[in-house]
C-alpha cells in the first residue's frame, strides 16, 4: 500500500513538472511569432574630399593647322595658369581636342560661318576641394589672355565627391542599429510587452548625395538599418 502511495506521488509530481515544462515551451513558442520590424536612420554632413574640375574651351576656324597651333598655346596659358596657383603636374590631365566638320555635317541646314569646331578640356583632379573652388572663382585671369572657360555642357560638369566612406560606416551603423532598438523599445511598451532577442537583422545601402543644390560640395551619407526583434510577455 505504501509503495503504491509513493508511486502515486511519483506520477502526479512528474506530471506537474511534465505540464510546467510543456506550458513553458508553448509560451516560447508563441512568444517567437511576437516580432516587431523597425528601422533605424543614421545621417551624417561631409565636407567633399575629391573635387573634378573640367575646363573646357572652343575654337572656331577654317585651316586645321592654325586650329592646332590656337589650341596648343591656349593648353599651355591654361597649365601655367594652373601651376601658378598650386596645381600639381599629376592632378592636370588634357585630353585630345573634339575637331567636328561643319561641312560634313549631314544635317547641318544652315551654312556654318567657319569649317571647324573644336571643343578642348583640360580636367583638373584633386583631393584638395577649397584649393581648387578658390581657383575656380579667379578664372577669369584666363580671359586676359584670351581664353573663355564655357559652361552649359552636362558632359564637363564640376564634380565633387566624398571617398572616406569606410571610415565613418562603423560609427553610423552603431548609431542606426541605436535608433532601431530605441524604436523596438517603444513600440515594445506601448504594447505591454518586453523587448527580447534580435531574430535578424539588416544593414540599408549607404548613399551619399549632395546636401542641396547650391551646395555640392557638402555631402550627405544616409544608411537604414532594418531590425526584428523577439517580444516577449
Amino acid at each position: 500500500m505504501k509503495n503504491r502511495i509513493i508511486e502515486a506521488v511519483i506520477i502526479a509530481v512528474g506530471l506537474s513538472v511534465m505540464g510546467y515544462m510543456l506550458n513553458a515551451g508553448i509560451r516560447s513558442f508563441k512568444d517567437k511569432d511576437r516580432v516587431v520590424s523597425v528601422k533605424g536612420l543614421a545621417e551624417m554632413e561631409v565636407p567633399a574630399n575629391k573635387i573634378t574640375w573640367p575646363l573646357m574651351y572652343k575654337d572656331l576656324g577654317d585651316d586645321l593647322l592654325t586650329l592646332y597651333t590656337n589650341i596648343n598655346t591656349k593648353n599651355k596659358a591654361i597649365v601655367s595658369f594652373l601651376r601658378a596657383n598650386g596645381i600639381a603636374e599629376e592632378e592636370i590631365n588634357i585630353a585630345a581636342p573634339e575637331i567636328l566638320d561643319m561641312k560634313a555635317e549631314r544635317y547641318n541646314t544652315n551654312p556654318a560661318e567657319y569649317r571647324y569646331n573644336a571643343t578642348s578640356v583640360i580636367t583638373v583632379t584633386s583631393n584638395d576641394v577649397d584649393k581648387v573652388r578658390k581657383l575656380m572663382s579667379e578664372q577669369t585671369e584666363l580671359l586676359k589672355q584670351g581664353i573663355a572657360i564655357t559652361g552649359g555642357d552636362y558632359r564637363y560638369n564640376v564634380s565633387y565627391e566624398f571617398t572616406d566612406l569606410n571610415e565613418i560606416k562603423p560609427a553610423m551603423i552603431e548609431e542606426a542599429t541605436r535608433n532601431a532598438r530605441m524604436a523596438a523599445e517603444k513600440f515594445a511598451k506601448d504594447s505591454d510587452s518586453k523587448l527580447g532577442k534580435i531574430r535578424d537583422a539588416s544593414q540599408g545601402q549607404f548613399s551619399i548625395s549632395d546636401r542641396d543644390s547650391n551646395t555640392p560640395y557638402i555631402k550627405n551619407v544616409r544608411v537604414v538599418t532594418t531590425i526584428n526583434y523577439y517580444l516577449t510577455r
